[in-house]
Order: structure tokens, then sequence, then C-alpha cells
């Protein structure tokens, strides 16, 4: 799915300009009026930016933000303004914005805005579905493949995991290979690795 930029702004002057000025480049553009428009559509599986006024009668800017928060992880937002203050600024960057831009707006400034808040969404999630295929593989092992899993990336050796475990040799070593086809490694190191790296909350955690 390509990435959108969504485009919040009541002033529909304001709204055409910058359509206009992202479709310049290629982008795709979803410009939104209202704020309970975007919110009827929004779709946080899209890929892309979401770029807010702060003052707008129905629903301001910082609101919408936080409605957004509510609902979950969300594309990169930023925040428009031709009021700009330290408390509006400071709010919208707590609230999680990735970028805070006064008007009047230098075009090519906002356009690289964009495309790195592009990046940093399509980069979380590509994050997100790489973690997915680990804990699915995760899921694939046993319990006592899990504990081999947990020993190899402490750094213990095939005699120290079958001595732990009180199993032979050979069959800690037929656990090593499943572990490692499964997780769909090559070598221990691998293994290790990507075991220190798993989130807390991955299923070899909760085992």
């Amino acid at each position: 799915m390509n990435p959108t930029v969504f485009i919040v702004d009541d002033d529909a002057d304001a709204l055409d300009s910058l359509e206009c000025l992202l479709k310049s480049i290629g982008l795709n553009v979803k410009s939104y009026q209202s704020p309970s428009n975007f919110l009827e559509e929004y779709d946080p599986n899209r890929p892309g930016c979401i770029v807010l006024d702060v003052r707008m009668p129905e629903l301001s800017g910082l609101e919408l933000q936080l409605e957004l928060n509510q609902r979950g992880p969300s594309p990169p937002v930023i925040v428009i303004t031709g009021h700009g203050d330290v408390p509006v600024c400071a709010a919208a960057f707590r609230a999680g914005a990735f970028d805070f831009i006064e008007k009047p707006v230098n075009p090519q400034m906002l356009l690289g805005r964009i495309q790195r808040a592009i990046e940093q969404d399509l980069a979380r999630r590509r994050g997100v579905e790489h973690w997915a295929e680990v804990n699915l593989r995760i899921s694939r092992l046993t319990p006592r493949e899990r504990e081999v899993m947990g020993m190899i990336a402490a750094g213990q050796t095939l005699k120290q995991i079958a001595s732990a475990l009180q199993i032979s040799f050979q069959t800690a070593s037929k656990h090593r290979v499943r572990v490692l086809e499964k997780m769909e490694v090559a070598t221990d190191v691998a293994l290790a690795r990507l075991a220190m790296a798993i989130e807390p909350t991955s299923q070899l955690a909760s085992a």
C-alpha cells in the first residue's frame, strides 16, 4: 500500500494549496476540511503521515491528535499553526507529534519534514511486521525448545544445556537443530542476537 499524506484543515484555500504542493512531487494526498469526516474514514493501517491545522472550530488539531492516540499507534502527525506559542507546541509534542511548524510554511522545509515522517512510519511498520513474524516462529517452538533457545542465547554450550535439562548430549543437539530451523537462523550467534532483541512481550518471555 503506497503511503498517503492526510491533511486536515478547515481552511479550503490552505487545503487546496498544500494538496497541490504534495501532488506536484507525486505524493498520494487525501484532504479533509472536517476532523469528524477524517475520523470516519481513518484507518491506522494506511501508511503515511497526517498534517493537522491547530485551530479548527469543530475539533482542534490537538484534540484530534489526542483522539488518534486513544485509537492506538497512528501515522506520524505534523502540526501546523498560524498561532504558535510555547504551550501549544509543548502540548503537541507531549501528545507525540512528529513535528510542529508555524505558518507561513516554507514549502521545501514542509516537504522534507513530510518525507521524513513517511520514512519513519514505513520503518515502524516494517519493524512491527518483523516482530510479528519472529513471534510467529516462537509460537512454533515446543516448551523445551524455548528453554533451549534461552540457554543458547545465554551462551551455554550443548554440554551445559544437556546437563541442566538432564537430557543426553544428542537430544540437546537435536533440540538445537530444530530451534535453528524453526527460528530460520543458521548459527547460534544469529539465534542469540535475535533472542536478545526480542521484545519483553514476546511469547518467549512469557513461556
